[in-house]
């Protein structure tokens, strides 16, 4: 499944629309840290690597601006696990 994410700053997102369906993930900026905190794929696009992409996407916004990746959303905290490259820079309260 292709689809295109587009960051969207002012509302603090990262999205995609497929299939007329929107999935994205929400984040904030705080301490010199990007935190997701919420990841929303609607349960039909579920199982195609949307929120694994949204939140990589993101992530590799943070590491691109000088920000240091967080995760609030409990998809986002798995997905951190899942990469343990990005331990050492990981933002933590």
């Amino acid at each position: 499944m292709e689809f295109e994410i587009i960051h969207v700053p002012e509302q603090r997102m990262f999205k995609t629309e497929i299939e007329g369906r929107t999935a994205f993930v929400q984040y904030r900026l705080l301490n010199g840290c990007l935190d997701i905190i919420h990841t929303i794929v609607p349960r039909p696009l579920e199982g195609n690597g949307i929120a694994a992409a949204l939140v990589k996407a993101a992530y590799d916004y943070a590491l691109a601006n000088g920000l240091k990746p967080k995760a609030t959303c409990s998809y986002a905290v798995k997905w951190l696990q899942r990469h343990p490259e990005l331990n050492d820079i990981v933002g933590v309260d």
